[in-house]
Order: C-alpha cells, then structure tokens, then sequence
C-alpha cells in the first residue's frame, strides 16, 4: 500500500499533533489517524468521507482529555478494501472497529458515528456491546428506523442513491467524471460550503485505487444482503444528533424504538444543520459530544 507520510500530517492541519498507523484487524487493515491521551473515543466517518470528516471534533476532543483514533473505514482512502461487495455487510464493518478498539489496546471505548460510519456504530454496539462504553450517533437510522422508513415512498426517494449504485462498473465510473462532480454533489448541503482546499482532501482519498468501488460495495452489500444479524438492544448510553436539514434521511428517523435503545440520553435536534450536521454546526457538535463523553462534561451539563 502507498505510504501516506505527509497525506496527514502537515498537509491537512487539525490544530493537533497527529499520529497515524495501519491495524490489522482480520478482515481488512484500516489506516488511522490518532491524537491525544486518556480515555479512546473513536470516530466513525460515512459516505462519501474518510477520517478528515472528523477535523473540526479532533482537537476539541483531545482537549478535553480524550484519546482519539478516527479510522478510515474498511475500503476507504488508504484503507484496504476487499473486491467482493459481500465483505462489506455491517457485521464485518462492525467486527473491524472491535479488532481495532483491541489493537489499540483498549477493552472498549467511546464510539461516535455519522452516516454509514453510525450504522456500523449502531451494529457494533448491538454485536459488540462490552466494547462500547458510550455511543453518540449523528444522522444515521438505527436499522429498525431505518427499515420502517424504507416502506416509505417519501424515503426511498430520499433513498434513490441506494439503488443507483446496484449495477457494477457504470456508477464507478459516473463518479470519476468531471473531477468527481456526482460524488461532491453528496456534499452540497453543507452550510458553510466545503471549501476547494476541502474537496481536494477528498479528491485525493477518492481517487486512491480501489476506493471508489470499496465506497460504493457498502451500498451493494446492503440492498443485495440486507441485514443479517438480529437487532438487539443497544445497553450503551446513548445520545443522537440530527441535522434537521437532511436531503437523504427523514426527521422521524432520528427517533430510535424505546425497546432498542433503552439508554437513550436524548435526540438533540439541530434545526439548521444539514446531513453534514458536524461540518455546518461544528461548534455546537463539538459542545454536546464533550457533554457526554467526559465526565467533566457531564458535570457541567448537570449543573
């Protein structure tokens, strides 16, 4: 694999020291990017991100006395990305951020996710619940949400990207057209827009060799195979937040079944965020994640 000395460091600036690895961790080796010391949160990005979506909440978190470890996940950027879209079901995804929270030598952490990387999220906390100490998720359905909405016509339109990406070899090459217009299009709601300087990070990690058909097998692997582990409740507390704004999934999926999440803190609902709810309204994203993954933070929130 390409090294990426200097990919992170120096050239994308995070206010914050960063140390970046590879793990192995069975299925796939995932590269990462860590900062800090203390208790391991870690950091799940969706699509079509890689680790650098998470560049506005890494310092604050290290800060405030956190180790973080934001990942790419499986197939993403320098990531390696089987060629089979059946190795990209949530279990497996799930299972790599388990082999990862252990090579980092952790028995369990802190785990944030957002789009994809909070359906893995999700799916880790119900297959893998002693390794997940906390969880926040910011705009993705818990999957029984997620189904219910599915049977929505209103949702699968929001949805219709899903079904775009099911042919081999034809979206691939729609997205590298036109310097990756279709796939930055994904990112258009996003208030402030992402700058040039931005959307060159995530060119580059598009463009890495087998990543843009490892980004697109998540979307085959779960209309093709659907979900197959049993939904169990999720035991870790948990806190959910939604950009009100979002283009691709519904306000009335934020709320998760009682019944699945009975630890649930609370939905905190950003009226003015889009799906990119941890870019538009960073600051305020940055505030509640504290809140609710330290214990000083807590403290205040208690106040």
């Amino acid at each position: 694999m390409t090294s990426p000395e200097g990919f992170s460091r120096g050239v994308i600036d995070v206010g914050v020291d960063l140390r970046e690895g590879y793990a192995d961790v069975g299925g796939a080796t995932l590269h990462y990017v860590e900062a800090g010391d203390g208790p391991l949160v870690v950091l799940l990005h969706g699509f079509p991100e890689f680790w650098y979506g998470w560049r506005l909440q890494i310092a604050p978190l290290v800060q405030a006395g956190l180790r973080v470890v934001a990942p790419d996940l499986r197939g993403y950027n320098l990531s390696s990305g089987p060629e089979d879209f059946a190795e990209y079901t949530a279990d497996k995804l799930a299972a790599d951020i388990h082999g990862l929270i252990r090579e980092r030598g952790a028995e369990s952490a802190l785990v944030v996710g957002h789009d994809w990387g909070g359906s893995v999220a999700w799916t880790l906390a119900m297959l893998h619940p002693d390794a997940v100490d906390r969880l926040v998720i910011l705009n993705a359905a818990h999957p029984r949400r997620l189904n219910e909405g599915l049977r929505n016509p209103r949702q699968l339109e929001r949805s219709w990207y899903f079904f775009y990406f099911q042919p081999m070899n034809e979206p691939e090459r729609h997205a590298r057209r036109d310097d990756w217009k279709f796939f930055k299009r994904f990112l258009r709601d996003a208030r402030p827009p992402y700058t040039e300087q931005e959307l060159a990070h995530y060119v580059e990690a598009w463009s890495q060799p087998t990543a843009v058909t490892s980004m697109i097998n998540y979307y085959r692997a779960a209309v093709r195979l659907g979900s197959k582990q049993e939904i169990r409740p999720v035991s870790a507390p948990t806190l959910v937040i939604w950009g009100e704004r979002d283009r691709y999934l519904g306000r009335k999926l934020a709320e998760p079944h009682h019944e699945d999440v009975p630890n649930l803190d609370r939905v905190e609902r950003l009226p003015n965020a889009s799906h990119w709810v941890h870019h538009d309204e960073a600051e305020h994203v940055n505030e509640l994640l504290v809140g609710f993954l330290t214990p000083a933070g807590a403290g205040q929130r208690n106040r």
